[in-house]
C-alpha cells in the first residue's frame, strides 16, 4: 500500500476507536517529550531571543507579527534576536531582517530554537510534547475572542478527530503551560480561564487584558490604506467589496488531509442577483486543507485564502459576512456593516459547539437562508454606525485603539523577568 493509503488508513482506525487514539496519542506525547528533552540537553534560554510562531507555522501574522515589529521598531529591544517558527512555504522575508532567523516549524531545527528562546509568543497551541523550562517565558495570545465554545467549555461530542475528553485534556495541558494569556476584553478573559480552567490551578492571573496587537492596524487605518489594500488585490475601482469568512465545521474532516470546506453558496445565483457592482473575497479558515474553485466566477469571487495576514482583507472590505467566526469581533473596529450568515445554526450550536452568548444579541441581521444574502448584501449599502454597533464594539473590543502592541510588549518583557 503506498505510504499516503497507509497514513490515511491510520487516521481511519483511529477516528473509529476513541479509546486506542487516547492510548496512542498518550504514548506519543511521552516519546516525544522525552527525545525533545534528550535533544535539548545542556541548551540554556537566551533572555534576549524571542521565538514567534503563528498558526503552527502556517504563516508569520497575527499577534504575533504585530509584537514583532513592534520590537523590531523600538530601539528599547535593539539588542533582542528574533526567531520565527515557519512552514517551509512560510514567508521567508522576514530572514532579510540581520537579527532576523526564520526556521522550519516542527522538526530538530525547531526544538533546539524552542529551548534556546527566551520568550515564546504563539497564537495557538504548542506541540504537547514542549513545556517551558525555567528562564522560559510562554505568551499565548490566542487567534480570537470566540462566540463558539471553546476546550474545556464544549459540551458536545461534535469533533470528528478529537472526543471531548481528548480536546478537554489538550486545553488543561495548554493552560499549565501558559505565563501570558492574552485578552482583549473582559468577555474574552472570562471565556479564557473557563475553557483553559486557569481558576482551578491558581492561574487567572496569568491573564493580559491588553487588547490585540494585530487590530492596532485597523484602530489606525487611513482611507489610502485601505484603496491601496484594494489595488494590490487587484480589485477595480468602483467595485463594492464583500469578504466572506466562514470558519471550519468540526464534522467536515477528511481522513489523512484534514478540515474541509462544503460551500454553502450558489455564487452563481449571487451575482446574478448583485451584478457587477460587486466583488467577493472568499477567505477559508486556517484549518481547512481542501481548495475550492472559483474559476467558475472568475472576477466576481476571488480566494483570498493564502492572504498572510486576514487584517488586509478587512481593510479593503466594504461588507463582512461570517457565522460563528471570531473574524466579528475584529472587523468591528473598523465601524463596518457585519451580516451574520448562519445557514446551520441549530447544528452548530446544539451538535457541534455551542455558544457562549445568544447570537440574537448580535447587531447586525442572522441570516439563515440564502435567498436572504442578496437583498442583505443591498440593504448594507445604506448601514449606519448606531448605538448597537458601538455598545458591541465596546463589548468585544474595547482595547483595541492601536496601542495594544506597545502594551503587551511591555508588560510581558517587564514581568517576564520576575517569574
Amino acid at each position: 500500500m503506498p505510504e499516503g493509503g497507509v497514513k490515511r488508513a491510520a487516521y481511519d482506525l483511529i477516528k473509529r476507536f476513541p479509546g486506542l487514539r487516547l492510548l496512542v496519542r498518550r504514548c506519543l506525547r511521552v516519546l516525544r517529550g522525552a527525545a525533545y528533552r534528550l535533544r535539548t540537553w545542556g541548551v540554556e534560554p537566551d533572555p534576549k531571543t524571542v521565538l514567534f510562531c503563528s498558526y503552527h507555522g502556517k504563516s508569520c501574522s497575527c499577534s504575533p507579527r504585530a509584537i514583532y515589529d513592534y520590537m523590531l521598531a523600538s530601539p528599547a529591544y535593539g539588542e533582542y534576536r528574533f526567531l520565527w517558527a515557519a512552514e517551509p512555504s512560510g514567508e521567508t522575508a522576514l530572514a532579510a531582517d540581520p537579527r532576523t532567523q526564520v526556521i522550519p516549524f516542527g522538526g530538530r531545527a525547531f526544538e533546539r530554537a524552542m529551548a534556546g528562546a527566551g520568550y515564546w509568543v504563539f497564537n495557538s497551541t504548542l506541540p504537547e510534547h514542549i513545556s517551558p523550562r525555567r528562564g522560559q517565558i510562554y505568551l499565548q495570545c490566542w487567534h480570537g475572542t470566540p462566540l463558539k465554545r471553546l476546550g474545556c467549555d464544549i459540551r458536545e461530542e461534535g469533533n470528528a478527530m478529537n472526543s471531548l475528553t481528548e480536546i478537554r485534556r489538550k486545553y488543561r495541558l495548554e493552560g499549565e503551560k501558559v505565563d501570558f494569556f492574552l485578552s482583549p476584553s473582559p468577555f474574552a478573559s472570562e471565556c479564557f480561564r473557563s475553557a483553559w480552567q486557569l481558576g482551578r490551578r491558581g492561574r487567572a492571573g496569568t491573564v493580559l487584558e491588553l487588547g490585540y496587537p494585530r487590530n492596532d492596524r485597523l484602530a489606525d487605518a487611513t482611507a489610502e490604506e485601505c484603496q491601496a489594500m484594494r489595488r494590490r488585490l487587484g480589485i477595480p475601482q468602483g467595485k463594492r467589496v464583500v469578504l466572506y469568512a466562514p470558519t471550519f465545521r468540526d464534522d467536515q474532516h477528511i481522513s489523512g488531509t484534514g478540515y474541509a470546506y462544503r460551500p454553502a453558496v450558489d455564487f452563481s445565483a449571487l451575482r446574478a442577483a448583485l451584478g457587477e457592482d460587486y466583488v467577493i473575497l472568499f477567505r477559508a479558515h486556517y484549518l481547512v486543507a481542501t481548495a475550492c474553485d472559483f474559476s467558475a466566477w472568475n472576477g466576481f469571487v476571488l480566494d483570498v485564502s493564502g492572504a498572510e495576514e486576514i487584517n488586509d482583507l478587512y481593510l479593503a472590505a466594504d461588507l463582512m459576512i461570517t457565522d460563528y467566526s471570531s473574524t466579528m469581533f475584529d472587523y468591528v473596529v473598523l465601524r463596518r456593516p457585519i451580516l451574520f450568515y448562519m445557514y446551520d445554526l441549530e447544528q452548530y450550536r446544539d451538535r457541534l459547539r455551542g455558544f457562549y452568548f445568544d447570537p440574537d444579541e448580535l447587531p447586525g441581521p442572522i441570516l439563515t437562508e440564502e435567498a436572504q444574502l442578496a437583498p442583505a448584501i443591498r440593504a448594507a449599502e445604506h448601514f449606519v454606525w448606531d448605538g448597537q454597533w458601538e455598545a458591541f464594539r465596546q463589548r468585544f473590543a474595547p482595547l483595541d485603539d492601536g496601542g495594544a502592541a506597545r502594551r503587551v510588549t511591555e508588560a510581558v518583557m517587564g514581568k517576564g523577568r520576575e517569574k
